[in-house]
């Protein structure tokens, strides 16, 4: 029972301990969440879109894109990854219309979203490259927001905010809520150094930082977690600017988001495996403090799913034992002398962590300035926080075992 107890109070001092440290950073940036910086000159700029069976929303991402305001883009590489369906004929479509448009098609699928995004820059030469999904749908402002960081020599990637496309069923109002609080935890980390994924929907790089890391690594299964911690362990500064706002198309079933999430998942354990050398060993901010805190935030799901199962099953093995005791023995099972009312050292933490969490959902909902905020109901942020939430550490689990048996793919 003691160990329990000094587990229960680890994992409570360190889901304090960052609930406190997220708070500190939004009190002393608050001001700041929305600030960017105006580009002092025009950056040349292509953007990559890799696309396989996208023939759905391709046209609407290209055409998002020729709208941007953003005098400095020069090129949209659409790169077919060899579909299936009729994409690369509607890529065709768009090059025939739109002189900066250019359609081209892998000699063979490569397999991953990475090969097609490295296949797209052989033909780009511009300053900058950008690289976004076939289901995205940009701001015609989001890129004019972005390029202002590269006015900073040391500036190598910035990334954007992505917000949920449609919220008609309940499991995309809870990947809407997730985005949200995501978007304002990355700029939360920006604040101090720490982003630690470039975002598929919309992420620019310095071409020079993106060369140096000789592009994507076709490989893992989330090659922007991968290909950001490289850029920090070479010293590129990444930010990431709110006002920048692209929309994604979350998946709207249960067997299309596990697919999704298994794939963040392992990519993530992949990434780790890569850059374990770089924990408290230099790296800058990757080593002392995106690893820990990827590694911590993992083992806290892990540790807090088993506490809530063992306490569950103790309960029922309590419970199943004490109904046939009481049975046998003809006395009541409950009487109120058992009611335990008074307030423990476990009982308070666990209400003050509860308390905090609500906090920084809503407050993370509130700084998404998003017209639909008001459409969250408290059943959406209860249903999120209590059953969406608790699905991540078992998932994780899977994804662990599916790592180390190598059974996956993309």
């Amino acid at each position: 029972m003691e160990f329990l107890i000094g587990v229960y109070l680890f994992y409570s001092f360190f889901s304090l301990y960052f609930l406190f440290l997220f708070a500190l950073l939004y009190l002393k940036n608050c001001t700041k969440m929305y600030s960017y910086e105006k580009y002092s000159r025009l950056y040349s700029l292509s953007i990559v879109v890799p696309c396989y069976n996208g023939a759905e929303s391709i046209g609407r991402t290209i055409q998002k894109l020729v709208e941007s305001d953003y005098p400095g883009l020069k090129k949209i590489v659409v790169v077919d990854d060899c579909s299936k369906d009729n994409s690369y004929e509607i890529m065709k479509e768009y090059a025939k219309k739109y002189p900066q448009v250019i359609a081209v098609q892998t000699p063979k699928n490569t397999g991953c979203a990475a090969g097609a995004k490295n296949y797209g820059t052989k033909f780009v030469d511009t300053e900058l490259v950008g690289f976004t999904d076939d289901d995205t749908f940009i701001r015609s402002d989001a890129i004019s927001h972005m390029v202002g960081v590269f006015n900073d020599e040391k500036a190598g990637a910035v990334t954007s905010r992505v917000l949920v496309k449609r919220t008609g069923t309940w499991l995309e109002t809870f990947q809407s809520i997730e985005y949200k609080i995501i978007a304002f935890t990355r700029k939360l980390f920006g604040f101090v150094g720490a982003i630690y994924v470039t975002n598929g929907p919309l992420s620019i790089y310095r071409k020079k930082a993106y060369d140096q890391a000789g592009g994507f690594d076709e490989k893992n299964m989330t090659e922007d977690i991968e290909i950001t911690w490289h850029f920090v362990s070479q010293g590129w500064d990444v930010h990431m600017c709110m006002p920048a706002v692209v929309y994604t198309v979350a998946p709207n079933n249960i067997k299309e988001w596990f697919k999704q999430r298994l794939r963040w998942n392992i990519g993530g354990v992949q990434t780790i495996k890569k850059y374990y050398w770089a924990i408290f060993g230099g790296a800058g901010m990757l080593g002392y403090f995106i690893l820990p805190y990827f590694v911590s935030a993992w083992l806290l799901g892990i540790t807090g799913l088993g506490f809530l199962v063992y306490r569950g099953i103790r309960r029922i093995i309590f419970e199943l034992f004490f109904y046939n005791y009481s049975t046998q023995a003809e006395v009541a099972r409950f009487v109120l002398s058992d009611l335990n009312l008074n307030p423990t050292v476990l009982m308070f933490f666990g209400v003050v962590i509860l308390m905090l969490s609500f906090a920084y959902t809503f407050t993370g909902l509130l700084h998404s300035r998003e017209k639909d905020f008001k459409t969250y109901n408290v059943f959406a942020i209860v249903g999120y926080m209590f059953f969406y939430l608790l699905s991540y550490p078992p998932l994780l689990i899977y994804s662990i075992y599916k790592f180390f048996t190598g059974k996956f793919s993309w």
